[in-house]
């Protein structure tokens, strides 16, 4: 075995220790050594989401569930008032509808009268 052939097992070794090393350390550290390929999976989705959360500034489950906490009296209150509102715009649709309906009926009593006359 020449120089230049143990230089490239050499360098190959320390490449195939890099990746195996990488692979089961991870980037962060917190890989689980029976299910390697999963956890590596679950550790780049939690950093996926890390950064969605942070590029889309969305907002986490805690804060969340903290913020319905506090609020959740308001919420109730401004849902009510959406149901109410939405009462009235049914109420409001019908009221137009039956002044349309008693406009048409006057410009056709109109029409009839002016067609009368003439």
């Amino acid at each position: 075995m020449d120089f230049l052939t143990f230089i490239f097992l050499v360098i190959v070794l320390c490449i195939l220790l890099f990746l195996v090393y990488y692979f089961f350390k991870g980037a962060k550290g917190d890989l689980a050594i029976t299910s390697p390929v999963e956890s590596r999976v679950d550790e780049y989705l939690d950093r996926r989401f890390q950064s969605m959360v942070e590029d889309w500034q969305l907002v986490t489950k805690t804060r969340l569930a903290k913020f319905q906490d506090q609020r959740s009296s308001e919420l109730e209150q401004d849902e009510a008032r959406v149901a109410e509102l939405k009462n009235y715009e049914s109420g409001m649709k019908n009221t137009l509808s039956s002044l349309e309906a008693r406009l048409d009926v006057l410009e056709k009593e109109l029409a009839g009268k002016g067609n009368a006359k003439k």
